[in-house]
């Protein structure tokens, strides 16, 4: 895991920086106020809007309301803008947003005779809503908005844009009604502590109240939440509701859901809060270590690695000679002794160097069967998904759900995915983690190695610091994942990565941050998650020659945890 990150172009995060505002926000509309954008769903094709080279086209699916909505597609060269001018009121405030699918999307202003504003998503597979507020100058009457992809990305999508704020006097759109009731709520995954809840997204809506059991317990932006903090084995009732600035819709029809028995996904020996540390199969200047050296502060020890074979999805396993084991036979009493005391040893597949291909339902099937064949020669608990070389999400999760069929419940299934592979869930990566949320012990993203990213704040945070910790972890703990199957996944001293050690104190203040509100930096996340499972280091081996400083501070803070 010591390795150089794949980084989209810095530009991409810093540019916007000053104008990132991914979440709604929250603004209070006047009773004259208007949608003062013409055609804002565009179910008059591309009428009052402009596209850049021909790049902007309207479609029928997907839409956010309506029959249609925008499709803006780069090139090389171009970002697909689309844009209206529109009449606005001088020295007035106006609320911009839209509704936007697909990699890097961005929504703004120009022309306002003050600052010009602008926001943009990295990406999303489903509706999300930009929106940010800018206000005209003294003598302003015309503001452009427009909304714009980016170079060499895939295609976008935008709906039932609005610029909400006073007539400037070029007519527009209906003053704001409440929105309609939202219809087909479902409940979808559950684990022991919380639920999945989908719906239909209504047109005019720009948030939505969540209820169970008919009290409020969220608002969210989105047609999906997850509701959390549930107790297991126990049926609620959930509702929602729209909401716009001129207010609240009647609830929806109720759907019950019941939570699952035991906690969500894998790993049926392994503790409520749990410390991670990878064992290194090789030396690499490290100190030399066979598993009976792991301190007892680790709770999984993930071995790494297994080798891909010149068969598409097959994995093997070569104990390094470096490492000391006199035979396979020491080795896999090291793993007996390791589970007899509480520990889970699982093999971790790809690295720095690890390319294993999994694009096929045949070597799907080839990876469960080679891997769980691991499972049995050596005693192995589970395996760890560490592929730094891309994965398909959708064949990889047929092959994880194919292990854990082999398996069984007590399977141990990690992760440890790069900063950018989770920073939408759009993203391969973060696909594949939300297909197997039901058999996954634990996300242990790698905060190091990294550069600048966004927060779920949208806000872009440099690796080396608490906000990087806890901002990122915000986006897995709020994106579908529950608190259970996230962890925090930092070097174990200096040497132990090329960039973004921070001292084991800071990783105890971002886990006090996340489970207690308290240790927080500039960021503070909306509220705690207490059952947030842990942190990983790399690696056990870097951790010794630092003389475990590492695990002896976060160790006992991860098992002190609420």
């Amino acid at each position: 895991m010591d390795r150089a990150r794949r980084w989209i172009e810095g530009a991409l995060a810093v540019t916007a920086a000053a104008a990132l505002g991914v979440t709604a926000l929250a603004t209070t509309a006047q009773a004259a106020d208007i949608n003062v954008a013409k055609n804002a769903g565009f179910e008059s094709d591309l009428s009052n809007w402009t596209c850049s080279a021909g790049t902007g086209s309207v479609v029928g699916s997907p839409v956010h309301g309506g029959a249609r909505a925008l499709k803006g597609t780069p090139t090389a060269q171009d970002t697909a803008q689309c844009s209206q001018a529109v009449a606005v009121k001088p020295n007035s405030t106006y609320t911009l947003s839209s509704w936007v699918q697909g990699s890097y999307v961005y929504l703004g202003a120009s022309g306002t005779g003050t600052t010009d504003v602008s926001t943009w998503t990295p990406g999303s597979s489903g509706w999300q809503q930009l929106s940010t507020t800018f206000t005209t100058g003294a003598n302003t009457t015309s503001v452009t908005v427009y909304t714009h992809g980016w170079y060499g990305q895939s295609a976008y999508y935008a709906d039932d844009v609005s610029v909400l704020g006073p007539d400037g006097g070029g007519g527009g759109g209906d003053p704001v009604v409440i929105p309609a009731v939202p219809a087909g709520l479902a409940a979808g995954t559950a684990t022991s502590s919380s639920v999945d809840l989908s719906w239909n997204p209504v047109s005019g809506a720009t948030g939505y109240n969540v209820y169970r059991d008919g009290s409020k317990v969220a608002s969210v932006s989105g047609a999906s939440a997850t509701a959390t903090g549930l107790a297991a084995a126990t049926s609620y009732s959930f509702q929602v509701s729209a909401t716009n600035s001129a207010g609240e819709s009647a609830k929806s029809a109720a759907v019950t859901a019941k939570t699952a028995t035991s906690g969500g996904g894998g790993g049926g020996t392994v503790p409520k809060h749990a410390v991670t540390g990878y064992w290194q199969n090789f030396n690499n200047g490290a100190t030399v270590q066979k598993l009976r050296d792991v301190p007892s502060q680790y709770d999984i020890i993930a071995v790494s690695f297994a080798d891909a074979t010149s068969t598409p999805g097959q994995i093997s396993f070569t104990l390094d000679p470096a490492v000391g084991y006199a035979s396979a036979a020491d080795f896999k009493a090291d793993i007996a002794a390791k589970q007899a005391a509480g520990k889970s040893v699982i093999l971790s597949v790809g690295g720095e160097k690890g390319s294993v291909s999994v694009n096929s339902d045949a070597s799907a099937a080839t990876f469960a069967d080679s891997a769980y064949s691991l499972m049995q020669q050596y005693g192995f608990d589970g395996v760890d998904i560490d592929l730094e070389n891309g994965l398909n999400s959708t064949y990889m999760s047929k092959a994880l759900h194919q292990l854990s069929a082999k398996a069984g419940a007590k399977l141990v299934l990690t992760m440890a995915p790069q900063t950018i592979d989770m920073q939408s869930t759009s993203g391969e990566y973060f696909k594949t983690a939300l297909n197997v949320k039901d058999i996954l012990t634990v996300v242990n993203m790698q905060y190091y190695n990294s550069g600048s990213m966004l927060g779920c704040d949208g806000k872009v945070y440099s690796q080396g610091s608490v906000d990087f910790l806890t901002a990122l972890a915000c986006i897995q703990l709020e994106g579908g994942l529950d608190p259970s199957q996230v962890g925090l996944g930092v070097p174990a001293s200096t040497r132990g990565a090329g960039s973004g050690y921070v001292d084991p104190s800071v990783v105890n203040n971002a886990l006090d941050c996340l489970t207690r509100g308290t240790g927080c930096g500039s960021f503070k996340p909306a509220r705690t998650y207490p059952g947030l499972r842990g942190a990983m280091t790399w690696s056990t081996n870097w951790d010794a020659t630092a003389g475990n400083a590492w695990s002896n501070s976060v160790g006992p803070k991860v098992h002190s945890l609420p």
